[in-house]
């Protein structure tokens, strides 16, 4: 699983701790982390949690990646912005049982993250219990044990109503965009190298393509 790491601008100075964290975890699961910063709290291209939205959705909408790690200061701007796309469903994930929870009755493709509130003395360590809880098995397991069945159905049911109430091309979204929102999602320092190399999609791809020339 390709896992892109998006953080927002107040929590850029975290991004370093957070890929090292996340690292540790996933990838001697066999999985690969894709850092798409912030990097650093000054660079120049500023990512909101909006942006962080926009970017999330069109990596996961186009391939490129399978599941988002993002956040901001309280979680929730980050959650809700990703949530405003199509083909994404992102938890707020604050405590490992949050996470491992969120993954297995949920089955979510994206979880956001406070990385200011509450995030004290140990907050790295709760962040990893929150990764190896979040990726140690497939989603989509259900639980408790005995609601596993009426779980999983539960989730091909929001699967078809977010279809039916998310119905917009994502290529006809970045188009309806504010540009600059669209510009900030598709500015960062590696964002071609990593976007066009990994994008599954050839009708996204080459939108985006259009979009940064």
């Amino acid at each position: 699983m390709k896992i892109a790491l998006i953080n927002e601008n107040s929590q850029a100075a975290k991004n370093a701790m957070i890929a090292e964290t996340l690292k540790s975890v996933v990838e001697p699961l066999g999985h690969e982390v894709v850092n798409y910063g912030m990097y650093t709290a000054d660079q120049e291209n500023q990512i909101t949690y909006v942006i962080a939205g926009v970017l999330a959705a069109t990596l996961l909408n186009s391939g490129a990646a399978d599941f988002v790690v993002t956040g901001c200061g309280t979680g929730e701007g980050a959650m809700l912005a990703l949530n405003s796309f199509p083909g994404v469903l992102c938890g707020h994930v604050v405590t490992p049982l949050d996470g491992f929870l969120f993954r297995q009755v949920n089955d979510g493709n994206a979880i956001a993250i406070p990385y200011a509130e509450g995030f004290g003395w140990g907050g790295e360590v709760n962040l990893k219990y929150i990764f190896e809880k979040t990726f140690e098995c497939e989603g989509g397991g259900g639980y408790p044990p005995e609601r596993v069945v009426p779980e999983q159905r539960n989730k091909k049911i929001l699967d078809v109503v977010k279809t039916i109430t998310h119905n917009t091309d994502m290529c006809d979204i970045l188009d309806r965009l504010d540009p600059e929102l669209v510009k900030g999602a598709f500015g960062g320092e590696h964002f071609r190298e990593y976007f066009f190399r990994d994008c599954k999609d050839e009708k996204i791809g080459a939108k985006v393509k259009e979009i940064v020339g």
